[in-house]
């Protein structure tokens, strides 16, 4: 049973972090699956849809071709376009368990959802540049006034076609969009998860090893100092190389690796929780508890409802 606990990071340790999550968010955003499903959100929508790191400091829906005109306007102006990455901030600051809506100086809404690996952030799923309600005269006066006091020059006549042929979507129609998105980033979160585990480009043949150990001997009881032993370095020098390589501690990388041994354990219908978390080599239910939520984002009896519940709930009622 291993007894370490994943402590927090230094600031070495948080550079490594950052540069690990920025990789990840890359693989994702390159990935046939996030491809496929952009285009098709797009065309469906009619929205444009980006993937944004946390903390970037680009143009919020930068990259798609469906840009808002007024807001590809705006961010070629410092000063609006300040104000636009202020509130991507504002929006990171609330966006932590679901999609979040926030509107920006000239009344047109955007909207995130994050996309987590266990409790962490790395990503955004971000659309919008709509507005929830129907432009008016007053409202581009109001505009008007506020770029003034800025000092941006801009041709009022093409800024203002662009203001009012900005596309308006009713709120529910716009919240059952953020639905869809909600939807994906959970998809894209369990891929992060397994791309954490899997994920070796570029590493060294030791790490390599290790990891093939690792999930090899996941159910037994295993210690960093066996693991260590069977790719031929001390436990202190395999430690430092075993975080720089993948971001996480050696006993991190293990409750990661059980975790998604433990979910696809669950694929059986007829395995119980406590019997997939005995499997996967967690020695203690109230340890596996606690790290599947921290990782997984949830309880593992609501994975295991979210896998089967629907169709068990289905398979009581054919009975009845």
């Amino acid at each position: 049973m291993i007894m370490q606990t994943d402590t927090s990071l230094t600031s070495s340790g948080g550079d490594s972090t950052a540069r690990s999550d920025k990789a990840l968010v890359e693989h994702i955003r390159t990935s046939q699956l996030y491809i496929d499903y952009q285009k098709a959100f797009e065309a469906a929508t009619g929205l444009p849809l980006t993937l944004r790191e946390v903390g970037s400091f680009q143009s919020p829906l930068q990259g798609s071709k469906l840009i808002n005109a007024f807001c590809a306007q705006m961010a070629s102006q410092s000063k609006s376009c300040s104000a636009c990455l202020q509130l991507q901030q504002r929006i990171e600051s609330e966006c932590s368990d679901g999609a979040t809506t926030a509107e920006c100086f000239a009344g047109l809404s955007d909207s995130a959802v994050p996309i987590k690996v266990g409790e962490r952030t790395v990503a955004y799923l971000q659309t919008g540049q709509v507005f929830l309600h129907r432009p008016s005269e007053a409202g581009f006066r109001r505009l008007g006034l506020k770029l003034a006091a800025w000092n941006l020059k801009t041709d009022q006549k093409t800024l203002k076609a662009a203001y009012f042929n900005t596309r308006v979507i009713g709120r529910a129609q716009y919240d059952s969009v953020l639905g869809l998105l909600s939807i994906f980033a959970q998809h894209l979160s369990g891929m992060g998860n397994q791309i954490v585990v899997t994920e070796s480009t570029a590493e060294a043949p030791e790490i390599g090893r290790a990891r093939s150990f690792i999930a090899e001997h996941q159910g037994e009881e295993i210690s960093l100092t066996q693991v260590a032993r069977a790719v031929n370095m001390s436990s202190f020098y395999f430690c430092k190389v075993f975080k720089r390589a993948t971001g996480l501690t050696f006993t991190g990388y293990l409750a990661r690796v059980r975790v998604e041994g433990v979910k696809h354990i669950l694929l059986n219908p007829h395995k119980r929780v406590s019997e997939a978390a005995f499997e996967a080599g967690f020695q203690s239910l109230s340890q596996f508890n606690r790290v599947f939520r921290r990782i997984a984002g949830e309880a593992p009896s609501n994975y295991r409802e979210r896998l089967h519940g629907s169709s068990e709930a289905l398979q009581a009622e054919c009975a009845a």
